[in-house]
């Protein structure tokens, strides 16, 4: 299929080597690329993300094919892989960082961000903190954090955090991913 065809999206939902890990999983979706986004700084590296100084999220640019999987699934998927009432944190990864964000590339996507997370609101205990923004610039991360989970299986980070997370979504999304 010609790539041009592809929609991005780009997400956070704390480590991005735990939501690239899972998205890569999903039927439909034909990359995943870790970055930052969401900041002020120009050209940011891993360690200055890290420092909560930057105004960056580490996020995923999701590429998918919209007739293998819409957008709204994706985003259902996205809002199942991580806790979006928790206010810049995913378990002990704390900062703003580690937000939950949605970063649209136009009004369409922002309607359909803004429908599923009006559904998805509705049906958690506590209200949903993720952040609704126009992407201005996405920053991929270094080589060393694509694929990290797959490339560093014995890390303690991956199998302590990371492996449980896949499994859980695995079993919840059975249906949703690649054979």
């Amino acid at each position: 299929m010609n790539e041009n065809a592809f929609q991005t999206i780009v997400l956070g939902g704390g480590c991005f080597w735990c939501v690239e890990a899972a998205f890569l999983e999903i039927r439909g979706v034909k990359s995943v690329l870790p970055g930052y986004a969401g900041g002020e700084m120009h050209n940011p590296t891993y360690h200055d993300v890290c420092t909560g100084q930057t105004g960056h999220a580490e996020v995923v640019k999701v590429s998918f094919d919209p007739k293998e999987v819409e957008l709204n699934i994706i985003l259902k998927l996205f809002f199942g892989m991580h806790d979006p009432t928790s206010l810049n944190r995913q378990g002990n990864d704390v900062g703003t960082q580690y937000r939950s964000i949605i970063l649209y590339q136009d009004e369409a996507q922002k309607e359909i961000a803004e429908s599923v997370m009006k559904e998805v609101d509705q049906g958690l205990p506590m209200k949903i903190t993720t952040e609704l923004s126009s992407l201005s610039t996405f920053y991929p991360a270094e080589e060393n954090h694509h694929q990290y989970y797959a490339n560093n299986l014995e890390k303690p980070y991956c199998m302590l955090v990371v492996s449980p997370k896949l499994n859980a979504f695995r079993e919840k999304y059975r249906d949703k991913l690649v054979e």
